[in-house]
């Protein structure tokens, strides 16, 4: 079965949208663009589009190439202040000259849309509740839910260890009682190691990096990985054509997990709204 990221998506928000239209007050997020990176531009807008469509308020900060860290810094003091701004993103990836992960820091962690602060990292890890959990495995984690996949004591694979998306979502999984074995470009023996799992989550953005004989019979796989071939086309890092009839559920590129992160993007931005809401 091709699991529907889109039809997904699209239900939750429209619940967001409902709930949204109910405030008095718009839920309101910030999103910081340093320079001209074009993709960087064309995901900004995206996120600008959508937040717009449910109800929410977007407020888009773009700040030239050569902004310097302490001005960047001092543009993050003045939205955690604004008690109008419930939810900041900064889009990477940041010019070179930039400390991304100072700037990450520089957020408050109940603002921290993405959650990518270390307070809300470390509470994932050890199984607390953050403020915010980062969008794209959380997605993944809905899909799942979505479409009834149980996770209790299946032997998962998770290909990529980045901050973004392996290590949280390797916390996620562990925290709903599956095994959770990371791969990653040091990992011998690969496509012996995929071949025993249950659930193969890549994340890596290399192009059709896993093959049809890498993966069980009836496993459920599970695309993040996003690339674009030299003839101009989208493909994810599972040879998606050939893999499909081998596995019991799949997400294609695009239209799998692509939607969920925007989704569940604004479902932070509301719920960081509430949770501020609570505390004053």
């Amino acid at each position: 079965m091709i699991i529907d990221g889109k039809k997904v998506a699209q239900g939750i928000l429209e619940d967001i949208k409902k709930q949204v239209a109910k405030l008095e007050a718009k839920p309101t997020i910030a999103v910081i663009i340093v320079g001209a990176n074009p993709s960087s531009k064309i995901y900004v807008n995206i996120k600008n589009k959508k937040a717009i469509e449910i109800g929410m308020h977007s407020v888009v900060v773009e700040m030239p190439e050569d902004t310097t860290q302490q001005a960047l810094e001092q543009k993050i003091d003045e939205l955690n202040q604004d008690s109008a701004i419930n939810a900041i993103l900064v889009q990477m990836p940041l010019p070179k000259h930039l400390d991304a992960y100072k700037i990450i820091e520089k957020i408050l962690p109940n603002k921290d849309v993405d959650g990518f602060h270390p307070e809300n990292v470390g509470k994932l890890s050890i199984g607390l509740t953050p403020f915010a959990c980062s969008c794209t495995p959380k997605g993944v984690i809905r899909l799942l839910d979505e479409y009834n996949i149980d996770l209790e004591g299946k032997h998962v694979v998770v290909i990529g260890r980045s901050n973004i998306v392996g290590k949280p979502i390797s916390a996620m999984l562990l925290a709903r009682n599956a095994t959770v074995t990371m791969a990653h470009s040091k990992t011998k023996n690969i496509s012996l190691l995929v071949k025993s799992a249950d659930i193969v989550v890549s994340a890596v953005g290399s192009p059709k990096l896993v093959k049809k004989e890498w993966i069980k019979d009836n496993a459920v796989v599970i695309d993040v990985g996003i690339s674009r071939t030299p003839d101009g086309k989208i493909v994810g890092d599972v040879d998606f054509e050939n893999v499909k009839d081998k596995a019991s559920f799949i997400t294609p590129v695009p239209g799998g997990v692509g939607p969920m992160t925007i989704a569940m993007l604004l479902e932070n931005t509301l719920n960081l709204y509430y949770l501020q809401k609570e505390k004053k």
